[in-house]
């Protein structure tokens, strides 16, 4: 897993978890966890999660959104992202 500091923004690539097909890039920020001191945690909708390779994390919104591009678009959608 990538090395990570406190403070740092990250974007991560969520699912809805009430509809599989929809995703999209998601702000975070690389936090010490609050439970758990000299651990860091990822702090995303008002929650922490410790870090994991669970999640895919990227430095920079460009990243992540050609991810999300390579992942979730299809042929018949080419150009339907700008």
């Amino acid at each position: 897993m990538e090395q990570f500091q406190a403070g740092e923004i990250v974007y991560m690539i969520i699912r809805n978890p009430h509809a599989q097909d929809v995703a999209q890039v998601q702000q975070a920020a690389i936090v010490e966890n609050p439970e758990r001191p000299n651990e860091l945690a990822l702090f995303a909708h008002d929650n922490y999660f410790p870090l994991s390779d669970e999640f895919a994390l990227f430095k920079s919104e460009e990243e992540a959104e050609e991810a999300y591009k390579e992942a979730f678009s299809s042929p018949e959608m080419d150009g339907f992202y700008g």
